[in-house]
């Protein structure tokens, strides 16, 4: 372990263990604990900190109140040859979405596809690593999720939709799937909360205040004023399309009905939505042929002649994979507000701290 001004180095392996002894002293299961650290340590070797192990601090808090569950397991509810319906009970929400996309990519295994709508979930963190569990199975991935609404419509003074995330992952002959996981808002929701806690003002554009004007003050979101979205109508209808299939299709709460994980009574369930696809490659080409494609327009793209000052082109997905790479040999690099939460969390739960 290393520690400098910003920022403290541990191994993903000590992050792990450490996510798992916080989440069983809080009641959960040994299988549960796993999966979720596994989601957040994952993420973090991303570089990807605000959807990382920093969340825990959040989710204990829900654990050792009621509003996630440890009693139960997420069930399916209603299911054909292609297609299902999870009720999340309540648990953890890494815990269904890995649920969900398991069975999205069964389905698809002896159907082509695999489409799984949950409710009664939680907050789900990256996006990202459920579309990576398809692509891991050669299967095109795509996962989203509803949220609380702290994003303005285009000419809204409030907040009208959650930032509601949508991923894909395209698998690649390397295991290194290209992959995007985005935020609709023009920022996650994680960024402006780091930017407050490190004392820095929010950059201009990512913000409109209780006045419906853009403002660089964070320290009165979410209560007051809105991100927001990306790309402007774009992100919007975009927001609109997750809030459809994770939503309103599912049989979850939709926007203002939402509970909110991170501010609300942490008793109360919080009936997030979320929607899984997964694709089979090899129902549709020859699998070697599908990677020969994939690395052809990689290549297309790495070799487009260069804008002045770039040196490199990259796909999405790459600048992760090379941080994790990174991280597995080298430590993860933890930024002090992610440290910070880390060290509040092992003094509420009663361990020794991580760092």
């Amino acid at each position: 372990m290393s520690i400098n001004a910003s920022t403290t180095t541990v191994s993903p392996e000590k992050l792990h263990a450490f996510c798992m002894t916080v989440m069983k002293k809080s009641g959960v299961s040994e299988s549960h604990a796993r999966t979720t650290a596994d989601v957040l340590v994952m993420t973090d070797t991303w570089g990807v900190f605000t959807h990382g192990s920093k969340l825990l601090h959040g989710y204990e808090r829900r654990l050792r109140a009621g509003g996630l569950r440890t009693d139960v397991e997420p069930k399916i509810v209603h299911s054909n040859a292609a297609s299902a319906v999870v009720d999340g009970q309540s648990v953890l929400g890494q815990v269904t979405s890995t649920f969900a996309m398991q069975q999205a990519i069964s389905m698809a295994k002896e159907s082509g596809v695999g489409f799984v709508a949950v409710h009664n979930s939680c907050h789900f963190g990256a996006a990202g690593y459920y579309a990576s569990l398809a692509a891991a199975e050669n299967m095109v991935g795509m996962s989203m999720a509803n949220d609380v609404p702290i994003v303005a419509a285009p000419g809204s003074r409030t907040a009208v939709l959650g930032s509601n995330p949508i991923a894909y992952a395209v698998p690649a002959r390397n295991g290194q799937a290209i992959m995007l996981d985005v935020a609709t808002s023009i920022v996650a929701a994680g960024k402006i909360f780091a930017a407050v806690q490190s004392g820095k003002s929010i950059p201009p554009g990512w913000l409109i205040g209780a006045d419906g004007l853009p403002t660089t003050d964070g320290t009165k979101f979410p209560q007051e004023g809105a991100l927001q979205p990306m790309s402007g109508h774009k992100g919007y209808g975009i927001a609109l399309l997750v809030e459809s299939l994770a939503g309103l299709l599912t049989g979850a709460a939709v926007t203002h009905t939402i509970g909110s994980w991170l501010f609300d009574d942490p008793a109360v369930p919080t009936n997030h939505g979320g929607a899984f696809l997964a694709i089979s490659v090899e129902s549709l080409m020859p699998l070697e042929q599908f990677h020969t494609r994939v690395e052809q327009l990689v290549h297309e793209i790495h070799d487009t002649p260069k804008a002045e000052g770039s040196d490199r082109i990259y796909m999405p997905g790459e600048m992760e994979w090379e941080k994790r790479e990174h991280a597995l040999t080298h430590g993860i690099s933890l930024p002090e507000d992610v440290v910070e939460k880390l060290r509040e969390l092992a003094e509420t739960v009663g361990i020794d701290p991580l760092i």
